[in-house]
């Protein structure tokens, strides 16, 4: 199967993916994968857990090693970032000099994080936490003794605030809103996080924002809370969200709002040119747009991306799973909270996990998350899979074998 040439733009998981997908599906033209990092395709979720806490070499997230890429015939580009997409010409300027032409071409440029614009946030002591070399900046400041405050109680902070703990900091988590993880779960998902990390030895400050990043006379980072206190730190660490890489795209005259906008085929409204993984906003079946920031995402669409490209496979439908350890609890998540009308909890016998179940205005179920019990989880995907109707009664009813709660 040969197309003339297939340009990634992009080399993290759904880059990685998107180029050994084509391979593995019988093209054999030219395949271009372009990535500004020095390194090969490699997986993020452990830079906040084990290569952050130095249990694991950075070199251990690799997905696909770059003699595998040579190996497979891919053209592998590290430290090779787009300058300017030119969709007419079907050309791709890169920082390396290139102009590359392509007959499709698959974005999968991610993301950045979220730096606001706040006074003295270019301090030393002020830190994000994306890449490799963003985790061994930061491990440096961890330990006892040391005292990190993270800006933002969503996932990425609460792994990180959990990784700092198990080095011995102390830890503060700073979160605007008045719950952690308020844009992504349900009030009794995020009760048990904030118990969770308590019981940890965290401490939360809720409904807190950042002013103002100061310095100290010994040149430690100062937050200037918005109440007018301030906390001095070791480091401080900004968790306050993704902000998509969708420039290129922009500039090119692609359609974006707020990411790339992608079909559930994954194209893009350039002819042939398609985008996968945290750049990309979907489509979705009931109508709206979803811009997902997950591994499981990433992967996924990477694949599919390459398969529309390919003229294969069917439309993306995504899951919405993601996955995040903290301490000894596994989070899962399934579905799409933000659909959801109403929470119910389901008593667990150990008071360390959580099973909720997220029904929208109809009682259908339309995402579930659960804490130390991955056995309930297959039944929660199976509802969601089939839009089941559930009692919210015996949901709440632990004597009552969990399948019962089906009603439609």
């Amino acid at each position: 199967m040969n197309a003339g040439a297939i340009v990634i733009v992009g080399a993290g998981q759904a880059g990685g993916w998107a180029a050994t997908t084509l391979r593995d599906r019988g093209y054999d033209g030219r395949i271009v994968l372009l990535g500004d990092e020095p390194h090969a395709p490699y997986e993020r979720p452990p830079l906040s857990k084990a290569v952050l806490s130095g249990q694991a070499l950075a070199e251990s997230t690799e997905l696909f090693a770059a003699t595998k890429l040579e190996s497979m015939g891919i053209e592998f580009e590290p430290g090779v970032s787009a300058l300017r997409l030119r969709v007419a010409d079907r050309r791709v300027d890169t920082s390396a000099g290139q102009a590359l032409a392509y007959d499709k071409l698959i974005l999968c440029t991610g993301g950045r994080p979220t730096v606001p614009a706040l006074p003295g946030v270019d301090h030393d002591g002020v830190h994000v936490l994306r890449t490799r070399a963003d985790a061994e900046r930061l491990r440096a400041r961890l330990g006892p003794n040391r005292h990190v405050l993270i800006v933002g109680g969503g996932w990425i902070g609460l792994e990180v605030a959990a990784t700092a703990r198990q080095s011995g900091s102390k830890v503060t988590v700073l979160e605007r809103e008045a719950r952690l993880c308020a844009r992504s779960v349900q009030p009794g998902v995020s009760a048990h996080l904030a118990t969770l990390h308590a019981a940890n030895g965290v401490a939360l400050r809720l409904n807190a924002g950042l002013r103002a990043v100061g310095g100290s006379a010994d040149g430690r980072p100062v937050a200037e809370l918005a109440d007018g206190s301030s906390i001095v730190a070791d480091a401080i660490v900004l968790g306050v969200g993704l902000t998509p890489n969708d420039a290129l795209a922009r500039d090119a005259g692609i359609a974006c709002d707020r990411g790339v906008l992608v079909d559930e085929r994954c194209r893009t409204s350039a002819p042939d040119v398609y985008a996968a993984g945290d750049v990309a906003v979907s489509a979705q079946p009931g109508g709206g747009r979803l811009r997902l920031e997950s591994w499981q995402n990433a992967q996924d669409q990477g694949t599919a991306a390459a398969l529309s490209a390919l003229g294969l496979g069917e439309a993306y439908r995504p899951t919405g799973a993601v996955w995040s350890e903290q301490y000894d609890a596994m989070v899962q998540i399934v579905g799409f909270p933000a659909l959801a009308a109403s929470e119910v909890l389901r008593p667990q016998a150990d008071a360390r996990a959580l099973l909720s179940v997220a029904l929208d205005a109809e009682g259908r179920a339309v995402a579930g998350v659960t804490v130390n019990a991955a056995r309930e989880l297959r039944q929660l995907r199976k509802w969601i899979a089939q839009g089941a109707v559930l009692d919210p009664a015996l949901l709440r009813r632990s004597d009552a074998p969990l399948a019962s709660a089906q009603i439609g």
